[in-house]
């Protein structure tokens, strides 16, 4: 969908950050789905984690992500996305060899501009749910590098600037500024 944007990239490199100025400028948001199913998985006791069950967590990612991309297509003009379908999916392909970027990629477009942030260790901070060290974070980056262009998206590599100058490329590159 031409107005769905995806925010992706290395771990740590400012996503969140982004999107929560985005929001602030008025834009509609959708939190990473990865952050979201770790805090329910700790609150409820679960194994769908990263680091116990990465296929069942990136399964959920998926299902999250299909979820989301329901719910936006009732709201009106852009939506910037933390993540989500493509993410999950390369991720799930990597790991287990299935399918899942065909399975996904087609049926389920976003708009041609991919925003990436690049890795940057020195804004790079692990917590409680984000558990991997940055070469972790590289490793993904580089792959969805790779996938991202595969499926026909064009890639904006997010300069190390300012959160609100970050903000103004990714607007200025829509077409929005």
């Amino acid at each position: 969908m031409d107005r769905f944007v995806i925010l992706s990239g290395c771990s740590g490199g400012g996503k969140s950050t982004l999107l929560e100025a985005l929001r602030l400028r008025g834009h509609h948001v959708v939190e990473e789905p990865g952050r979201r199913i770790v805090t329910q998985e700790l609150e409820s006791g679960g194994s769908a984690l990263p680091w116990e069950d990465l296929t069942a967590f990136l399964r959920r990612a998926i299902d999250m992500s299909l979820s989301d991309r329901d719910a936006a297509t009732k709201r009106a003009g852009i939506v910037f996305f933390d993540r989500g379908l493509i993410d999950a999916a390369s991720a799930l392909q990597h790991i287990t060899g299935e399918p899942a970027l065909a399975s996904y990629s087609q049926k389920h477009r976003y708009n041609s501009h991919v925003f990436l942030t690049p890795p940057w260790p020195e804004i790079y901070v692990g917590d409680h749910e984000r558990r991997h060290d940055l070469s972790a974070g590289i490793a993904e980056y580089d792959r969805l590098c790779a996938d991202y262009p595969k499926l026909g998206y064009g890639l904006h590599i997010l300069p190390k600037i300012s959160v609100d100058a970050r903000a103004d490329y990714v607007l200025s590159a829509l077409g929005l500024l």
